[in-house]
């Protein structure tokens, strides 16, 4: 496995319950701005790797469920946030700006 890969795990690891980042600010964070593509081939590739990475919690910049297709079922990472209570409504997380964590903070 691709060492920038382990990265973003390790941060994606520590977004907590009831939260989402970003594809962007995780890339960001780690000093690869330009990476937010590679951050989401990462959390495509990460249930292969670790039933641990809640790849759920990543969404796009504007809290949008793009990666929703590559789990089990397309309603599966909508379901897993709301389970955490995160409100989804069209495919969009509501309130982003209460739930969003910064992985740089």
């Amino acid at each position: 496995m691709n060492e920038f890969y382990l990265k973003i795990y390790d941060i994606v690891r520590k977004i907590p319950q009831g939260r989402v980042s970003t594809y962007g600010s995780i890339a960001k964070c780690l000093g690869a701005s330009k990476s937010a593509r590679i951050v989401g081939y990462a959390m495509n590739l990460s249930h292969q790797y670790d039933l641990n990475i809640p790849a759920h919690r990543v969404v796009n910049r504007n809290g949008l469920l793009t990666g929703k297709h590559h789990f089990a079922t397309p309603l599966l990472m909508q379901q897993l946030l709301e389970s955490e209570g995160i409100i989804v409504k069209n495919n969009q997380v509501q309130n982003f700006e209460k739930v969003f964590w910064d992985p740089c903070q």
